[in-house]
């Protein structure tokens, strides 16, 4: 459990150190060069990413809590919405003239779905631990950016785009689910 717990804990506190420490990345990236801190940020989520997996392959899980009998239906529903979210994270629609961080949403509401249908102490580590990341997260940089400022009206055809896209990777990671990570979100 140590493992996913540190993993958990060094993709946040990368994520969070030039919010939370904006000097401090400022001085690091003066002294080691833009590109090397940048390195140094992808070796650090690198690293995290193998914490984690390692960490959650390794952790005997215990059971904290009964998730209820619907969790399953409404996780399945959620992490649909927030490929959706993701997928329009990256380009210009009308979903993030209403989601101000799309990206992060999604991280929260996939955590807040699957600890709706996962009741034990490593799904609680990691959701859990990755929902109050984001959520942190959107609070440091709503406090840095200040007002938001809408974006400007898009075509229909990117938020069709983004839809489709967050559905077809949807389907693609719920088909291999069980390969991936062991179990079927639909069984």
């Amino acid at each position: 459990m140590t493992g996913l717990i540190l993993g958990v804990a060094l993709w946040s506190a990368t994520h969070l150190f030039p919010s939370l420490a904006p000097g401090l990345r400022q001085a690091l990236v003066g002294r080691l060069g833009e590109k090397a801190y940048k390195g140094l940020f992808a070796l650090s989520i690198v690293v995290a990413l193998a914490l984690i997996v390692m960490g959650w392959k390794a952790t005997v899980p215990e059971f904290l809590y009964l998730p209820p009998a619907w969790g399953r239906h409404v996780t399945a529903l959620l992490v649909l919405i927030a490929f959706i979210l993701f997928g329009a994270s990256h380009g210009r629609n009308n979903i993030r003239r209403i989601v101000r961080h799309p990206q992060l949403s999604a991280v929260m509401i996939w955590g807040i779905g699957h600890l709706l249908a996962n009741g034990e102490s490593r799904s609680v580590i990691l959701f859990g631990g990755m929902t109050a990341w984001a959520i942190v997260s959107i609070v440091l940089i709503n406090r840095r950016e200040g007002a938001r400022v809408k974006p400007e009206r898009a075509p229909l055809r990117k938020d069709v785009i983004a839809v489709v896209a967050g559905v077809v990777v949807y389907a693609i990671v719920a088909g291999a689910h069980q390969w991936l990570f062991g179990f079927s979100p639909f069984a």
